[in-house]
């Protein structure tokens, strides 16, 4: 099941990636908006969604999609748009106004739910680590009933190996069921990944956020301490993380509320969350409870995120409940 779904997210998450590849260095970091949420947005994200949002609506055109984006600042801001148009079209072979590019990011607007089928979307997750040169992903999900079904991550400048300075990028791809695999950009040969084996949790290491305002870091601290962690945190931004705990590299990946009235997108973990308990992992909000995909833009049925390899969830989730109890 789900086959059809799964070539064309990767044939998606592959154009994408490729597009941020390719303009990255042609990116000014005053070129970048402000959102409401205070995440920078760049001219390479409206691209990405462009792009997938059109591929997945010429292959799935009943799918509604729940996107980052819309194209209202493309709309305020001509100079942008320009750059957006631009960029999208030169990496097709037919020319399209702004009118339809804006019309395919603004195909993101829906709001989720419970029932049905939906895919969701976040064109360039760590907006920060891809200005940086350092770690962004393409996330893209299809939840249908609430269960995340199909989960693609593309990681372009995330090593092969973290302990070797040698190749980057990669796609993670998982459809519920079906295992967690991994492949190059460059060669579509897959190789099934696996979360890391360790049985106690002073034998593994932590893999957390580079942004402090994404996650709680002091009280991660404490964490580790309390669950004997001596090894350094592998600190990165983006749904990378995700990939880092499914190949085994982290056993344990915590996102910690930094505020009580926060609520984690969908878009943020979608995709990073099936490919984790593909690999044999598994995720939790801080409190054990699942992530329910099912009630909208938001998890708002959660708080915080518990990703480990499973053998140690529980000792994790012991540490953490003392740590963030008032929460």
């Amino acid at each position: 099941m789900f086959a059809l779904e799964r070539r064309i997210a990767i044939e998606a998450v592959l154009k994408a990636s490729k597009l941020c590849q390719t303009t990255f260095n042609k990116l000014v970091q005053n070129q970048t908006l402000t959102k409401s949420d205070l995440s920078p947005v760049t001219v390479a994200d409206f691209g990405c969604q462009a792009i997938v949002n059109e591929i997945l609506s010429q292959h799935f055109p009943q799918d509604p999609i729940v996107g980052e984006e819309d194209a209202k600042d493309l709309r305020e801001n001509p100079v942008l748009g320009d750059q957006v148009v631009e960029l999208v079209n030169s990496l097709s072979q037919e020319s399209r106004s702004a009118e339809q590019i804006y019309a395919s990011i603004d195909l993101g607007r829906y709001e989720g739910g419970r029932t049905g089928r939906f895919w969701t979307l976040d064109p360039i997750d760590g907006t920060k680590g891809f200005l940086r040169g350092e770690q962004f992903a393409v996330c893209l999900a299809l939840v249908e009933d609430g269960i995340v079904k199909v989960g693609v991550l593309g990681c372009p400048n995330l090593p092969h190996d973290l302990t070797k300075n040698g190749d980057r990028g990669s796609v993670y791809v998982a459809v519920k069921d079906q295992g967690a695999f991994m492949r190059t950009f460059e060669d579509n040969k897959e190789t099934q990944i696996h979360v890391c084996s360790v049985s106690d949790s002073k034998d593994t290491q932590f893999c957390e956020s580079v942004e402090s305002g994404h996650s709680a870091h002091d009280k991660q601290a404490q964490i580790a301490k309390d669950l004997n962690i001596t090894k350094p945190s592998i600190r990165m931004d983006s749904q990378c993380k995700y990939a880092v705990v499914a190949r085994g590299d982290a056993g344990i990946y915590l996102r910690l509320p930094t505020r009580k009235d926060y609520e984690e997108k969908i878009w943020d973990h979608a995709a990073g969350s099936l490919i984790i308990t593909e690999a044999g992992g598994k995720i939790t909000d801080i409190y054990g409870k699942e992530l329910d995909f099912a009630v909208g833009r938001t998890l708002k049925n959660n708080k915080g995120i518990i990703a480990t390899n499973g053998k140690i969830h529980e000792q994790v989730l012991k540490a953490v409940s003392v740590t963030v109890s008032s929460l």
